[in-house]
């Protein structure tokens, strides 16, 4: 067996051990495979895993479009950042967006979603610990930002993700991340990682964006 699936069997393993102590419902693995080759992602596929996030556009049109004709059950999720020059190439590719973080981006996706009339899953991405070096919304900014998003560009928003700052711990992050959710009354949170998954998983994230721990360091 491929060490890429012991790794995601050990995860799952795990979360169903702390699920069944303590939490209500498992959350869906996103396999970032991001800088990775198809050579350790196709035995993922072949397996039979479904999500896989990927942060840079132009990698993610050269590995993915004929492994999703061949795969339609794949999702692919946009992780990264999206330059508005380069949106054009996220719809119909990408079925789940993280990183919606500003109103210029959310009009070309709505108008792109009309063009290939196909509308991705989205996430509003928090600037949960206020970071000036950091994209997000502001939770101070939430609110109008939301509203215009779906009541008049029509973007299907299912929940929200954040990156809590690396020299704190994320627990308060994530509390903060559960409360909002619960605020907007939204079905998704996308949070946690290789290194804090298992504290995101006690506020309830239902997408963690699990990268080394399945695929290896990086280079």
């Amino acid at each position: 067996m491929h060490f890429t699936i012991n790794n995601l069997k050990k995860i799952k393993n795990q979360l169903k051990e702390l699920n069944h102590e303590e939490f209500i419902s498992l959350p869906n693995i996103i396999a970032v495979s991001k800088t990775f080759s198809m050579e350790k992602i196709l035995p993922l596929v072949e397996y039979g895993h479904i999500h896989f996030g990927e942060n840079k556009i132009q990698e993610s049109l050269d590995k993915w479009p004929k492994i999703k004709e061949k795969f339609p059950q794949i999702k692919l999720h946009m992780i990264g950042k999206i330059q508005s020059n380069k949106a054009k190439h996220v719809l119909p590719l990408f079925d789940y967006i993280h990183s919606l973080d500003n109103l210029k981006l959310a009009s070309i996706i709505s108008n792109l979603q009309i063009k290939n009339n196909f509308k991705p899953k989205i996430f509003i991405q928090i600037n949960i610990g206020n970071e000036i070096q950091k994209s997000g919304i502001r939770v101070d900014e939430l609110e109008l930002f939301y509203k215009e998003c779906v009541n008049k560009l029509q973007l299907n928003i299912v929940g929200f993700m954040c990156l809590p700052p690396l020299n704190e711990k994320p627990t308060k992050y994530f509390n903060l991340m559960k409360d909002l959710r619960e605020i907007y009354n939204l079905n998704d949170l996308s949070m946690g990682m290789s290194e804090d998954y298992i504290e995101a998983l006690k506020f309830n994230s239902t997408y963690l964006r699990i990268g080394s721990n399945i695929f290896g360091k990086r280079d």
